[in-house]
C-alpha cells in the first residue's frame, strides 16, 4: 500500500465491448500525466478470439513483470455458453487475481459533487461521503469446500490469522492516508470465523495508534450505509459481506459508470479497473463514459505507482469537467448539462489537467 514510486510499465488490458474505447481514452489520459510505457495485451473474450484461452500464460508473465495494470472490461454475449468446458472472459480476471496473488480490493465510493442528485439518497444525507470498502478478495465463503449430497448443500466458510492480519493491514494503512477510522465489519455474535476477525483486527490495531477503529455487524454495517454514509471513512470485512456492501455503497453514487476499484496484493503490480462492465450495447457507438477508468487510472497512481500528486490532480480535472456540466449519455441530465460522447469528455478533463 502507498509505496514510493516503483516505475512506469503499465500493462493495458482493453478486453471486450467498450473496453478498447475507453482504455484508448485512458492512455491520452496517462501520456498527459507523464512518461508511461503502456503495453498492450489481449484478456477476456478478445484472447479467447486469438487464443483459445482467456488469459494466456504470456500475458500473464507480462503483467506480472510490469508496475501496473489497468482493465478496462471483459464479456459479452458473444461468448456467453452453456458449455462448462468452453472458456469464459471472467476465467482472465479470476486468472489475474490468482496469479498475481491479489487478495485485497479497494473500492472508493466519493460522489462527484456535481452529481450528487443522481444518488438515490437525498442530497443531504449524501453530501461528504468519502468512503473506502477493503475487501479480503481470496479466502471466505467463496473459496472453502462446498458441494451437494442429496437434498443437502454446503458451502465452508474459513479464515487464518494470516489472512485477516494482511488485510487488516492494508485498511489501517490506507485509513492512515485518509481520515485515520477503520470500522471492520463481521458477524461475530453468530459466526465463529467473525469472532476470529474481530479478536484478530482488535490485537493489531494497537500497532497503528493514530488509526480509530470501531466494529459493526453487517446486517448494522448495511442500514448504516444508507442512513449516515458520510460517517465512515474505511470499511475493512470478509470476502461475502465485502461483495455485497461494496455493490450497496458504490449505488450511493446513483451510477455506475462512475466507479473505479483496486485489487493489490502482498507485493507486485496491483490491477485497477472500473466496476462497469464492457457494454456491448454501445461498444462502437463513441458514447461510453470514460470517467471510471479514468478514475481507476488514479487509483492506479495513487497506490500502485505511488504518485499521489498526479492522482489528486486527475481527481480533480474529472470533478471539473463534470461541474461544467458535461454528461454522456449514462449520466442523468438536468439543468445547465450538455450530453457529451467519450471523445468529448476526454478532451475535456485533459484541459482541466
Amino acid at each position: 500500500m502507498n509505496p514510493e514510486p516503483l516505475g512506469n510499465r503499465i500493462v493495458l488490458l482493453p478486453g471486450d465491448g467498450i473496453g478498447p474505447e475507453i482504455g484508448a481514452a485512458a492512455t491520452k489520459i496517462l501520456r498527459a500525466l507523464g512518461d508511461f510505457e503502456v503495453t498492450e495485451q489481449p484478456i477476456g473474450g478478445a484472447s479467447i478470439d486469438q487464443h483459445g484461452t482467456a488469459l494466456t500464460d504470456e500475458v500473464l508473465d507480462v503483467c506480472r513483470n510490469s508496475d501496473a495494470l489497468l482493465l478496462c472490461a471483459v464479456g459479452g454475449p458473444k461468448w456467453d455458453t452453456t458449455d462448462l468446458d468452453a472458456p469464459r472472459p471472467e476465467q482472465g480476471l479470476l486468472g489475474l487475481r490468482k496469479g498475481l496473488g491479489l487478495f485485497a480490493n479497494l473500492r472508493p465510493v466519493r460522489p462527484s459533487e456535481a452529481l450528487l442528485d443522481a444518488s438515490p439518497l437525498r442530497r443531504e444525507r449524501i453530501e461528504g461521503t468519502d468512503l473506502l470498502v477493503v475487501r479480503e478478495l481470496t479466502g471466505g465463503i467463496y473459496f472453502g469446500d462446498s458441494g451437494r449430497d442429496g437434498d443437502r448443500a454446503h458451502d465452508d466458510c474459513a479464515y487464518t490469522v494470516d489472512e485477516i492480519e494482511r488485510i487488516s493491514r492494508v485498511a489501517f494503512e490506507a485509513a492512515i492516508e485518509r481520515r485515520g477510522q477503520v470500522t471492520s465489519v463481521d458477524k461475530a455474535n453468530v459466526l465463529e470465523t467473525s469472532r476470529l476477525w474481530r479478536e484478530t483486527v482488535t490485537r493489531l490495531a494497537p500497532e497503528y495508534g493514530e488509526v480509530e477503529l470501531d466494529h459493526l455487524l453487517v446486517d448494522n454495517a448495511a442500514m448504516q450505509l444508507v442512513s449516515r454514509p458520510a460517517d465512515f471513512d474505511v470499511i475493512v470485512t470478509e470476502n461475502l459481506f465485502g461483495d455485497i456492501l461494496s455493490d450497496e455503497a458504490a449505488m450511493l453514487t446513483g451510477s455506475l459508470g462512475m466507479l473505479p476499484s483496486a485489487s493489490l496484493g502482498e507485493k507486485g503490480p496491483g490491477l485497477f479497473e472500473p466496476v462497469h462492465g464492457s457494454a456491448p450495447d454501445i461498444a462502437g457507438q463513441g458514447i461510453a463514459n470514460p470517467l471510471a477508468t479514468f478514475l481507476s487510472v488514479a487509483m492506479m497512481l495513487r497506490y500502485g505507482l505511488g504518485m499521489h500528486d498526479q492522482a489528486s490532480r486527475l481527481d480533480a480535472a474529472v470533478d471539473a469537467a463534470l461541474a461544467d456540466g458535461l454528461r454522456t449519455p449514462d449520466l442523468s441530465g438536468g439543468e445547465g448539462t450538455r450530453e457529451v460522447g467519450t471523445g468529448e469528455m476526454t478532451d475535456a478533463v485533459l484541459a482541466k489537467l
